[in-house]
Parts: structure tokens; C-alpha cells; sequence
């Protein structure tokens, strides 16, 4: 007996369960990737069984989630405290699942309407609200602060001004951001993969929009591979497994990504001050451990380091690699100068996004009496930001130009292949 048509496939349902599952899934990939590359990093020992809870505190971070640190020292002492860091390792396990999870039934699909998507997402969306609040309600912590021994002790002993720090969430933001992630991981899904159906009005758009919107997630995948490989040599080489594991599972697209707009030229503000510190490599520390914010790009870098100078010349090897690639699986109508406007376009937005989320402020001191931070150790501060449209525009020029060539490579192998569409 033949196998029936592949029109008559029968189409996998949407339904709630299959949103459970798709969220769960998704939830129990970042739960398993946070908890490793915390334990890694030594947060296992923390006290009071906080261990879960940090867990939970790292899941809401990585979907633009807001932590509040808090403080308190007594009558006499303040401490102040402050994070913004998106563990992105975290984010982007979840959104290669959920992104999985939401497209897997509408396979063997050519178009769906935009209230049956809408429908879909819509179940995802519930289930994630209901997650989204239980982390939110769960991330919730206070610590005491060890102040060791000497004059610190003894004045902390003598106004009852023990410094405590504790975290927790905001939840009505954590909600709004969670459900946004969301929202542009569906979007992107839809937008990134070829098979995947649009409302039938959208048709028109997947020629210019999907071909350049896949190659991007390839550019950063690319990235985070060339980061990995660097990662796992550093650890066979140095021998330093647990922080280097730690960096992996919990920050290893934020470096990866942070080198990819060096290597294009662009420029980072950064300081690190305290006993703690990025968890990254040893030149980027030394450029930014100083007294005032430094800058950070490829002349600063290679100053420490000439071998650094290696970045934009990855860069140019990813970019046109995935300009070729999609000029190459376009249809040969599509001109250079149309791949090199998509292209610019494509990367300008992506550079945007990592600069947004790449961002890193951190900072904790502690004041007794109005005096200021005391005690070294117990105050430090960690800043990295991006000059926002300076890398940008430097994205869109590497765009138009890698555009440009991937499609004059990629002439022929059209000539070769089969032609879609009119000359």
C-alpha cells in the first residue's frame, strides 16, 4: 500500500497539552544549564538552602527579568547593591527549545492563518505566565555578609550593624519582560525557520525577510562555537575546569557576542573594582581593572595582547560564509545590492539586540556611620556598556559589504543549480 500524499498528512495538534509540554521542556533545559553553571561557579555552597533559589533568581534574569538586591546593616551602616546581567547561556538554551517546542506541530505545513498562530502562542503564553510568576515568587534571598576579623568586626558588633544582602523580584517586571521574551522568540521562530507557515497576506515577505533573519542566527551560533572551542582549549591547557565550565553554561554567548562587535570595530565602556570581577579572560580584566571607566575595542585589546587581532578577521570569515550561504539558497533574481541591503539591515538589528542585552552593572558597598565604603573587600563595582550606535552603524556597514559579496560569490552557483523565479 502507498504511503499517503503529504497533503494528507495528518496535521499534529496545538492544544494545551502540547503547550505544557513545550514550556516545560523549555523550563527544565534552563533549570538543568543554570543549576550546572552555578555549581560550577561554587553557588552549591551557599547557606540557608539558597541554592534553589539563585537558580530561580538566574532563570529570571535571563528573560529580562528584574532582581532587586537589597540591604541591611543596622541602624548605624546602609549597604547599597545593584545588578543588570542577562546570563545568556540560559536565555539561549531556553529559546532554541521553546522556539523548537512552539514550531513542531506546524510541520508539513505551507500556510496557517494568523488567528491559529496567534491561538498557539496564546496557550504558550498562559503556560509561561504561570512560570513566570511561580520564579518570581521563588527568587527571594537575604544573606549575612562575613566581615572577617579586626576594627570592621568590632564596630559592626558594637552598633548591631552586621551587614545582610539579599535579592529578590521584581514581579510585575519580571512578567512584562518575561512575556516579551517570549514574544521574540516566537516572532523570531517563525521568521527564522524556512518550513515553518505564514498567514497567506505574509507570503511575500519571506523572500527578503527569512533568508537574512536565518543567517543571523547562524552568525551568532557561529560565534558561540568559535567562543566554545576557545573555552574547552583554555580548559584542557590551563586546567581551569570549574570556571571555565561556570562561564560556559551560564555567559558564554555574552562573551562570544561582545567579541563579535569588537571584531567589527566597536567600542565598549567598562570598569572592574573590587574582589570581584568578570568571569572572562585575563586581558579584558587588565583592560578594564582601573580607576576611571575604560575603553574597550580592538586597540585597547591588542595593546595586552596582539594576538587579538584575530577577531575581525573571524568576523569576516562568519559573515561571509552566512552572506554566501544565503545568497546561495536565494533566488537568483535577487540581485547583490538587494543581498547587501538585507544583509546590512539584518546585522545592524542583530548588533543592536546583543548590545542590549551584553550590558553588564554590578556594584555592592557598604557605609557604617555615613563614612563612605569600608573594608576593601566588602565594596567592588563591575560596568560594561556599549556605545549603542557607533556599533550599530558599524554593523550595518560589515552587513552591506559581506551582502554585497556573499552575492557576487554566489552567482555561480546559480548558474550551475536551478533558477527560481524570472531573470
Amino acid at each position: 500500500m502507498s504511503p499517503p500524499p503529504v497533503s494528507e498528512r495528518p496535521v499534529p495538534r496545538h492544544g494545551w497539552p502540547q503547550a505544557l509540554a513545550a514550556v516545560l521542556t523549555a523550563l527544565a533545559v534552563m533549570v538543568l544549564v543554570a543549576a550546572l553553571g552555578l555549581w560550577a561557579a561554587g553557588a552549591a555552597d551557599l547557606p540557608d538552602g539558597a541554592f534553589p533559589r539563585v537558580v530561580a533568581a538566574t532563570l529570571v534574569t535571563s528573560v529580562g527579568g528584574g532582581v532587586e538586591l537589597a540591604g541591611n546593616a543596622g541602624v548605624f551602616a546602609q549597604t547599597g547593591a545593584a545588578l543588570t546581567v542577562m546570563p545568556l547561556s540560559v536565555t539561549l538554551a531556553g529559546a532554541l527549545v521553546i522556539g523548537g517546542g512552539f514550531l513542531r506541530p506546524l510541520r508539513y505545513r505551507a500556510v496557517a492563518s494568523a488567528r491559529e498562530l496567534a491561538g498557539w502562542a496564546a496557550r504558550i503564553a498562559v503556560v509561561w505566565l504561570v512560570v513566570l510568576i511561580g520564579l518570581a515568587l521563588g527568587a527571594r534571598q537575604t544573606f549575612a555578609v562575613d566581615v572577617g576579623s579586626g576594627t570592621l568586626s568590632d564596630l559592626a558588633g558594637l552598633f548591631d550593624a552586621a551587614p545582610k544582602v539579599g535579592f529578590t523580584t521584581d514581579a510585575p517586571l519580571t512578567v512584562l519582560f518575561g512575556l516579551l521574551w517570549l514574544a521574540g522568540v516566537l516572532v523570531l521562530a517563525l521568521l527564522v525557520a524556512g518550513r515553518a507557515p505564514l498567514p497567506g497576506r505574509l507570503l511575500r515577505f519571506q523572500e527578503s525577510v527569512r533568508p537574512a533573519a536565518h543567517a543571523m542566527v547562524l552568525l551568532l551560533l557561529g560565534a558561540v562555537a568559535v567562543a566554545l572551542l576557545a573555552a574547552l582549549v583554555t580548559a584542557a591547557t590551563r586546567w581551569h575546569v570549574p570556571e571555565t565550565l561556570a562561564l560556559i553554561l551560564l555567559g558564554l554567548p555574552n562573551l562570544a557576542w561582545l567579541g563579535l562587535t569588537l571584531g567589527l570595530g566597536a567600542t565598549w565602556d567598562g570598569r572592574v573594582d573590587g574582589p570581584f570581577g568578570l568571569p572572562v579572560p585575563h586581558v579584558l580584566d587588565a583592560v578594564l581593572r582601573t580607576r576611571d571607566v575604560s575603553e574597550l575595542n580592538l586597540g585597547t585589546l591588542t595593546a595586552y595582547d596582539g594576538r587579538l587581532w584575530w577577531l575581525p578577521v573571524v568576523d569576516a570569515v562568519l559573515l561571509l560564509a552566512v552572506a554566501f550561504w544565503t545568497a546561495a539558497r536565494s533566488p537568483a533574481r535577487v540581485r547583490p545590492w538587494r543581498h547587501a541591503l538585507h544583509l546590512g539591515v539584518a546585522l545592524a538589528l542583530t548588533v543592536l539586540a546583543v548590545c542590549l542585552t551584553g550590558r553588564i552593572s554590578a556594584h555592592y558597598g557598604l557605609s557604617l556611620l555615613g563614612i563612605g565604603d569600608l573594608g576593601g573587600g566588602l565594596s567592588g563595582e563591575v560596568l560594561l556598556r556599549p556605545r549603542l550606535w557607533q556599533a550599530v552603524g558599524l554593523g550595518a556597514l560589515w552587513g552591506l559589504v559581506a551582502g554585497f559579496l556573499g552575492g557576487l560569490l554566489a552567482g555561480p552557483a546559480h548558474r550551475r543549480g536551478r533558477v527560481n523565479g524570472g531573470s
